[in-house]
C-alpha cells in the first residue's frame, strides 16, 4: 500500500471508531474506558492514567496510536462487547467489512516474513554519517578484518594449532561462517564480536542485519532478525517485554508476535554494545524467562544472553575487548571473533569512499600513507573518519595537517582544534559550548548514561547549539503513546574523550561542576574500572606536556599541575597489584593453563595500564611511573600489533631493573586470509612453501636493544615460541644493553628455536647473567645449553629448578660444567629428582670446580631467599 492509500485507510478507521464511540451513552463510555485498560494485545494495554478522562475523540487518538489503525478496530469491537454495547460492536463490524473489506485481517506468518524483510531493507538501507549525512550502507561499508577469538581460557595461545586461524575480511562468506557448525561440537547459538571502541562493530552488525534481509545470510535458517541496541534499552524508562521490543521493530502493530516467538530456533537477536550491561551479581540483572513479561531492559537482555529466555534462538553480541571477562558468566558456550579493523588495502578504500572528489581522496590518502604512525592508527574506522574529516577541512583551505599524530588522543584533539578553528568569529561561543558538552559527557560516563534528554541539553544550554549538531545525534524512540526525543554522542569513544577533557577544563569554583574530581575516575572498583577504561586512557593522553599546551591555547585556560601529579600517584599506588598470585612459578604441564575464575577481572589490568602510559608519549613520565612497578606481569594476552607497539614503547622508556613477565601469551599474529586469483586457482601456486608465521615480538625485541631501555629481566612462561620469535629474541640478546636475566618457563620451542636462542646467549656481547629454564623435554635442549655454558663469558647462574633431569641429561650437563671455558658460578636444581648416579656426577663436578655452587638438598646446599 502506498503512502496515500495508507493515509486514507487510517482516516477511514478513525471515522468508523469515532462513529461507534459517539453512539455510546455516558455510562457505556465509562464502562468502555474501564474495560479498555484490561484489553492487552500481545501483552500490552493502554495505561489507565491515559484513559481516565478521555472523550471519544481522545480515545480514537489513543487507540490508533497505541495499537495501529486496523488492529484498533478489532480491539474496540471486543471491548464494546465486554462493556454491554453489543449492538454498537455489531454495527462497527458491519461497517468494517463494508468499507475496509477483508484486507484488514492480520497477515499470515509466511506473508509477514516477507513484509518484515522489506521493512528492514527500507529502514537500514542508509546509515547516518557522524556528520548527519545519510549514505547507502552498501556504499559506506568497508570490509574489516575479523579473526577467530577465544571462547575461554583453554583456547588461548598454547592452543590446538601452531598458528592461529587467519583473519578474514568481513564479506558475506565470513558472516555466514559465524554460526557454522564446528567439527568438535554442535553449531554455536551465541557469537561474540569483540573489538576496541570505534573499530566498526556496530556497522558490521547492521550490515549483517541488512544482508540477512537481502537474502544473502542464513538463508533457510533465520526467519526474523532483530537489532537491539543495549545502551538504549537499558536507559529507556518503564518496563517492556521482549514481545514489546519485537513489535517496536515491526512496520506496524499487526505483527503475529506469538507465532514469531513460537519458533525461537528461527530467530536471530543482534545485541549491540553488551558491555553496557551491569555486573551479573547486580540484583536487577536476574534473567527474565517469559517473553511476554513486562520488566526492565537489563532483565530481558540478561535472559537472552544466558539463553534462559528463548533458549534455542541465535545471538550475535558486540562488545568491547574489556567486557568478555564480565560477560563470560552470562553467555552460554559462546564462539568469539575479534574485529581487527581495516587492513591497509581497506584503509585506502575508505578514503576513496569518504571523499567524493577522487583527486582530493588521492592527495589525502598519500599524505596519511607517508605518516607511518597516523596511517597505522587508521585501522580503527572511527579514527579513520576523524582523520578524513580533518583532512577534508584542511584541503578545502588549501592546507595539510600541521603536525603528525602518534596516539588516538592526539587525533581526537586535532578534531576539536579543527572545530574551533572553523568557528571563526563564533569561536568564544563554540568554546563555551564545548566546555558544557564536556561536562555532559562526563556526567553521562560516571552514571553509565549514553542517552540524554532535551532537558539535559536545556540545562547546559546546548539545545540547538552548534556543537549539539556536530557532536550529538538525535533519535526518536517510540514511547507508550508518544515519541521520546533523545540525544547521544556520535560515537561512544568520543563521549569518553570529551569526559576526559572535562577534567582539564574543570573550574573548581563554577556552579554545577561534577563532584569527585579525577579521583572518582581513577577508581579501584573493578566494575567501574572496566567501564571507565577508555576515559582513563584519554586522560593520560591529554596530560602530556604537549597536549596540555594545546588545550591551554585552544580554550584559553590553565590546566592545574595537580592533575598530572594525582594521576602519577595513582599509577604508583598500583605497585601492590599482581596479575598472578605471589610465589613460585607454576611447574605443571603445559596444557594446564586454567586460572581461578576470581582472578579473571584483573587479567587485562597490566596491559590497560601500559596503554594509559603509551597515550602520554612522554618518556620521562612513563619512566617515573614504571619506577614504582618493578615487575610488569601480562597474563593470557592474545597480542595484537597495537598491543606490542604499546608494550614496546613502555619498555623502551622503563627504568633500570625493570622486569617483564609474559604468562600464557600469544606471540603469533593471525594473518589476513586472502582469496586466490582465478589464474592461481586454475593453475595452482608454484610456490608450495608455507611462509613462516609473523613474529609479533619484533617491536619489543627492537626496543630492548636501545640504550634508553632499562629492561633487566624477561620471563616467558607457558608461551608458545615460534621460530620467528626465537630469531628476533636471539638478535636482541646479542646486543641488549640492560638485559641480565632470561626465563623460559614451561614454554614450547622447536629444536631450531633452541638453536637460535643459544646463539644469542653465547654471543660475545650478550649481557645475560641468569638463565632460568623449565622445558618439558630437556633431552633436546641440553646440547644447546651445553654450548652456551662453554661459550658464554657472562652467564653465571643457570636455574633448572622443577625440571625432569634423566641420567643422560645430567651426564651432558656435567660434561659442559667441567669444560675449562665454563664460567658458571651457580646451578640451581631445587625440586629436581636425581638418581644416585647423577648425584655422584654432580659431586665430581663440585670437586673439580669448588667455586661452583650447586643448589640441591642432597648436595647440602639450599636456595637463598629471592632478593627481588
Amino acid at each position: 500500500m502506498d503512502v496515500a492509500g495508507a493515509s486514507s485507510s487510517e482516516a477511514l478507521v478513525r471515522e468508523l471508531l469515532l462513529a461507534a464511540l459517539e453512539d455510546l451513552s455516558q455510562e457505556q463510555l465509562k464502562r468502555f474506558r474501564h474495560k479498555l485498560r484490561d484489553a492487552p494485545l500481545d501483552g500490552r494495554s493502554i495505561p489507565w492514567g491515559r484513559l481516565e478522562h478521555s472523550d471519544p475523540v481522545d480515545l480514537v487518538d489513543k487507540l490508533t496510536q497505541f495499537y495501529g489503525p486496523e488492529p484498533a478496530v478489532g480491539v474496540t469491537r471486543k471491548v464494546l462487547k465486554k462493556a454491554d454495547a453489543r449492538d454498537v460492536a455489531m454495527r462497527l463490524k458491519e461497517q468494517q467489512l463494508q468499507r475496509l473489506g477483508a484486507s484488514s485481517a492480520l497477515l499470515s506468518l509466511s506473508e509477514y516474513k516477507k513484509k518484515y524483510r522489506e521493512h528492514v531493507l527500507r529502514q537500514h538501507a542508509k546509515v547516518k554519517e557522524r556528520n548527519a549525512r545519510s549514505v547507502k550502507i552498501n556504499k559506506r561499508f568497508t570490509k574489516l578484518l575479523i579473526a577467530p577469538g577465544s571462547g575461554g581460557a583453554e583456547d588461548l595461545l598454547l592452543g590446538r594449532s601452531e598458528e592461529p586461524e587467519r583473519a578474514r575480511r568481513s564479506d558475506t562468506h565470513t558472516f555466514n561462517r559465524l554460526f557454522r557448525e564446528e567439527e568438535e561440537g554442535p553449531r554455536p547459538l551465541t557469537v561474540v564480536l569483540q573489538g576496541p571502541a570505534g573499530i566498526g562493530k556496530t556497522m558490521a552488525a547492521k550490515k549483517i542485519l541488512y544482508d540477512w534481509a537481502s537474502g544473502k545470510l542464513y538463508h533457510g535458517q533465520v526467519d526474523f532478525a532483530f537489532f537491539l541496541p543495549c545502551g538504549e534499552l537499558l536507559e529507556r524508562p518503564g518496563t517492556r517485554s521482549l514481545a514489546d521490543l519485537i513489535l517496536d521493530q515491526c512496520p506496524d502493530r499487526t505483527a503475529p508476535v506469538r507465532q514469531i516467538l513460537a519458533q525461537p530456533q528461527r530467530l536471530l537477536f543482534i545485541l549491540d554494545g553488551a558491555d553496557d550491561l551491569p555486573a551479573l551479581a547486580a540484583p536487577e540483572a536476574t534473567p527474565c524467562t517469559n517473553p511476554f513479561e513486562a520488566t526492565s531492559g537489563v532483565r530481558v537482555l540478561s535472559g537472552l544472553l544466558s539463553q534462559d529466555l528463548l533458549p534455542f534462538s541465535r545471538l550475535l553480541v558486540t562488545t568491547r575487548n574489556v567486557a568478555p571477562g564480565r560477560l563470560q558468566g552470562r553467555l552460554c558456550s559462546p564462539q568469539c571473533a575479534e574485529v581487527r579493523g581495516f587492513s591497509d588495502k581497506d584503509k585506502k578504500k575508505y578514503f576513496f569512499k569518504f571523499f567524493r572528489d577522487e583527486r582530493k581522496a588521492e592527495r589525502a590518502y598519500r599524505f596519511v600513507k607517508e605518516n607511518e604512525t597516523l596511517f597505522a592508527l587508521c585501522f580503527v574506522p572511527f579514527v579513520c573518519w576523524i582523520v578524513c574529516t580533518v583532512l577534508q577541512q584542511q584541503l578545502e583551505l588549501g592546507k595539510d595537517l600541521s603536525r603528525t599524530s602518534k596516539t588516538t588522543t592526539s587525533v581526537y584533539l586535532l578534531f576539536i582544534a579543527s572545530v574551533l578553528k572553523s568557528a571563526g568569529t563564533n569561536g568564544p561561543r563554540v568554546q563555551g559550548e564545548l566546555r558544557m558538552l564536556c561536562r555532559l559527557a562526563r556526567e553521562g560516563i560516571l552514571k553509565h548514561q549514553a542517552q540524554f534528554s532535551e532537558n539535559d541539553l536545556e540545562r547546559l544550554k546546548l539545545q540547538d547549539s552548534q556543537v549539539q549538531k556536530m557532536f550529538l545525534s538525535k533519535k526518536e524512540l517510540q514511547g507508550v503513546l508518544e515519541k521520546v526525543v533523545t540525544f547521544q554522542f556520535i560515537d561512544q569513544s568520543f563521549q569518553e574523550f570529551l569526559a576526559a577533557l572535562s577534567y582539564l577544563l574543570e573550574d573548581k569554583g563554577a556552579p554545577g561542576t561534577p563532584a569527585g574530581g579525577v579521583q572518582m575516575l581513577l577508581t579501584s572498583d573493578a566494575e567501574l574500572r572496566g567501564h571507565l577504561a577508555l576515559t582513563t586512557r584519554f586522560l593520560f593522553g591529554l596530560l602530556s606536556a604537549e597536549r596540555i599546551r594545546d588545550i591551554e591555547r585552544y580554550f584559553g585556560c590553565v590546566v592545574p599541575e595537580r592533575l598530572k601529579q594525582d594521576t602519577l600517584r595513582w599509577v604508583q599506588r598500583q605497585s601492590h597489584r599482581r596479575v598472578t598470585p605471589p610465589g613460585a612459578e607454576r611447574d605443571d604441564e603445559l596444557e594446564d593453563t586454567e586460572e581461578p575464575e576470581e582472578e579473571e577481572e584483573d587479567l587485562d589490568f597490566g596491559l590497560e595500564l601500559l596503554y594509559c602510559l603509551y597515550e602520554t608519549q612522554e618518556d620521562a613520565f612513563v619512566r617515573e611511573a614504571l619506577g614504582s612497578l618493578p615487575e610488569m606481569v601480562l597474563e593470557r594476552v592474545r597480542f595484537t600489533r597495537m598491543d606490542l607497539e604499546v608494550l614496546s614503547y613502555c619498555m623502551q622508556c622503563c627504568p633500570s631493573g625493570q622486569a617483564l613477565r609474559l604468562v600464557s601469551c600469544g606471540l603469533v599474529e593471525a594473518k589476513e586470509k586472502k582469496k586466490k586469483s582465478l589464474v592461481k586457482r586454475l593453475t595452482g601456486s608454484r610456490n608450495t612453501t608455507k611462509p613462516p608465521p609473523i613474529s609479533l615480538l619484533r617491536p619489543l625485541c627492537e626496543a630492548m636493544t636501545t640504550q634508553e631501555c632499562g629492561l633487566s629481566v624477561l620471563i616467558l612462561s607457558h608461551c608458545k615460541l615460534p621460530d620467528a620469535v626465537c630469531r628476533d629474541l636471539s638478535e636482541a640478546l646479542k646486543v641488549a644493553p640492560a638485559l641480565r636475566e632470561l626465563g623460559l618457563l614451561q614454554s614450547r620451542l622447536t629444536g631450531a628455536g633452541l638453536r637460535l636462542l643459544s646463539e644469542g646467549l653465547a654471543w660475545p656481547r650478550c649481557q645475560v647473567q641468569t638463565l632460568r629454564v623449565q622445558l618439558p623435554n630437556l633431552q633436546e635442549a641440553i646440547q644447546y645449553l651445553a654450548a652456551v655454558l662453554q661459550q658464554s663469558q657472562v652467564l653465571n647462574t643457570l636455574d633448572l629448578s622443577g625440571c625432569r633431569l634423566p641420567g643422560p641429561v645430567v651426564e651432558s650437563l656435567c660434561a659442559a660444567l667441567k669444560h675449562p671455558t665454563c664460567c658458571l658460578k651457580t646451578l640451581s636444581l631445587t625440586s629436581v629428582e636425581l638418581s644416585e648416579v647423577s648425584l655422584r656426577e654432580l659431586r665430581a663436578v663440585k670437586t673439580l670446580k669448588p667455586d661452583l655452587a650447586i643448589i640441591h638438598s642432597e648436595l647440602g646446599t639450599y636456595p637463598q631467599p629471592l632478593k627481588r
